[in-house]
């Protein structure tokens, strides 16, 4: 199977007109920084901790910005409340890329944070998709154009463990 390029991402994210990028610094989110910290168009907003990109997102949003959220599923669980009071009762349409975390096609899947990263969003009701390569990464678009249209959190699940991120652009 063929990887997913942090340019792929990129061009995904400018090509949906995100104006803002809403993380939490990592390592395993390190491949993308570079990246996007060299877009002119994209403004990094870091927070101290998962919770507080939900509220952030809400106020950027609110001011006519389009926010996307970066985010490990552990992260994102940690935030539920906030994902709960902000995202869904705002009504904000945002896309969370979410690192599938413990994620594999390939066995049986033995991190708890892959076995509830996708009953966890069922239980919030919010949608996602799964972007495994660059010939998925069109799935982004879909979930930008879902969250406008619906006017509420969508979810795409990176299932690539960010290996194809360690590679040159």
């Amino acid at each position: 199977m063929a990887e997913l390029s942090p340019a792929r991402i990129l061009a995904e994210l400018k090509k949906n007109g995100a104006t803002h990028v809403v993380w939490l610094p990592d390592s395993e989110t390190n491949f993308l920084y570079v990246l996007m910290s060299e877009e002119p168009s994209l403004d990094l907003v870091p927070v101290s901790r998962e919770g507080h990109a939900f509220s952030t997102a809400a106020g950027l949003a609110a001011g006519g910005k389009k926010p996307v959220i970066l985010i490990q599923n552990t992260g994102m669980m940690e935030s539920g409340d906030s994902l709960r009071g902000w995202g869904l009762g705002m009504n904000v349409p945002v896309v969370m890329m979410v690192g599938y975390r413990g994620w594999t096609r390939h066995g049986v899947i033995t991190d708890t944070a892959a076995f509830y990263t996708e009953r966890f969003l069922h239980a919030f009701n919010i949608n996602y998709y799964l972007v495994e390569s660059d010939e998925d990464a069109d799935r982004i678009s879909i979930a930008f154009a879902e969250a406008q249209r619906e006017k509420r959190p969508v979810a795409v699940l990176v299932g690539d463990e960010y290996h194809g991120f360690n590679v040159s652009r």
